[in-house]
């Protein structure tokens, strides 16, 4: 692990050479006789501030710390965006170069022009990060709970509710899961992001408690409250406002099986790991509908083999930050949006919140209604599937 992160570190202080370098550049151009001294001093603290706000502080000491952590989580969107352009822009130079075109004003024409289409990213990916769509989906399920009436699920994953993501952007999202009339509410994990002293700290507890649905509000365990290491706290205080955080466990709700996995993150960071599909479903009757969250999404095929009609999960965010969709795309078998797994209904959302910088490029913060059709609830000509994921911008 120290090794890992000595590597890590090294990387890291690699590429904001890198982008300090081309900055100091740009700077000199436009501010002759700048103090280099100072300017490395201060963009060293800004490039390394996400880490530095994730020291453990005195409490007096706290608000900077979380000043730091902000502030560095905008910085990591301008660095992916360096890492991108600055390479391109190098490129670009080097080709001009070969053929001897003249380089006096390419300095400042660059930088001014890089730091126009940053502002742009930063404006663009902002209003993606906050302002949220919905995506419906209607799902026919062969399996019966004895009414003609529909089942409406209302998914939320990846919150990280904390510093960064807080009241806010969560009084929408109850407001709008609230106005879905619910039959049951799902949170499929990454609720905190990382600490959860800012959700105790703030109230955000309290705003949870104010989700309504007929048949209650459920949850299960992302990576980050494994990374935060306040499982125990985090699930007392949601039992606490009515919420029941679902570790390996299953619960009824009006003849549907909710069912909650651990998160994979249990098998490296728990010394019994997490059960299997086929060990926690063990005694559940497969002739009813079976809805199951798991935050990562893996193990579609053994999901689909157990019995489970519909899997929800999260965890990917859509890579959050574009190029980054094209390295989650091939990472799982589904980062993001629906899959038909023979007769396994698999959802994963790219999440409600964000991690690190607010950002978002070719992903959208997104809340999900399920429209669940058992048999006896169906009308003459439905279709075997029908997942149609019309958004709704709220």
């Amino acid at each position: 692990m120290l090794a890992g992160a000595a590597v890590m570190l090294l990387v890291l202080g690699l590429v904001n050479f890198y982008i300090g370098w081309h900055l100091s550049v740009l700077l000199q151009e436009w501010l002759p006789g700048m103090n280099i001294a100072v300017y490395w001093s201060v963009f060293l603290v800004i490039s390394f501030s996400y880490l530095i706000g994730r020291i453990p502080l005195p409490q007096a000491l706290k608000p900077v710390g979380r000043l730091f952590k902000v502030a560095g989580s905008y910085y990591l969107a301008c660095m992916e965006f360096a890492v991108i352009m600055l390479p391109l822009t190098d490129l670009l130079y080097g080709v001009l170069a070969l053929a001897g075109v003249g380089l006096s004003a390419f300095v400042t024409e660059a930088g001014a022009t890089l730091l126009a289409m940053l502002a742009i990213f930063l404006i663009w990916g902002s209003r993606n990060a906050w302002s949220t769509v919905v995506r419906s989906h209607r799902l026919n399920v062969d399996k019966s709970i004895g009414t003609s009436v529909p089942l409406t699920v209302a998914v939320a994953s990846d919150l990280h509710l904390g510093n960064i993501v807080g009241n806010r952007h969560l009084r929408r999202m109850v407001k709008e899961m609230n106005a879905m009339n619910p039959d049951i509410v799902l949170l499929a994990g990454d609720v905190l992001d990382d600490s959860i002293e800012p959700f105790i700290r703030n109230g955000m507890d309290q705003q949870l408690k104010l989700l309504k649905a007929r048949y209650g509000v459920y949850a299960v365990l992302g990576n980050h409250e494994y990374y935060g290491g306040s499982i125990a706290q985090y699930t007392e205080v949601m039992k606490n406002i009515g919420i029941q955080v679902l570790q390996d466990e299953v619960v009824e709700v009006s003849g549907v099986y909710v069912v909650g996995r651990k998160d994979k993150t249990a098998e490296a960071m728990e010394a019994g790991g997490r059960l299997s599909v086929d060990a926690l479903l063990e005694g559940v009757d497969r002739t009813k509908p079976i809805i199951m969250m798991d935050h990562q999404p893996t193990g579609f095929g053994i999901a689909s083999q157990a019995g489970v009609d519909v899997l929800l999960s999260g965890h990917t965010h859509r890579g959050q930050i574009a190029p980054n969709h094209w390295i989650t795309r091939r990472l799982f078998e589904l980062d993001w949006g629906y899959l038909l797994k023979n007769k396994l209904h698999v959802i994963v959302s790219s999440g409600y919140g964000t991690w690190g910088p607010p950002i978002r490029l070719a992903s959208r913060s997104e809340l999900i209604k399920l429209e669940i059709v058992l048999e006896g609830s169906r009308s003459y000509g439905d279709e075997p599937v029908s997942p149609a994921a019309k958004p709704v911008l709220i």
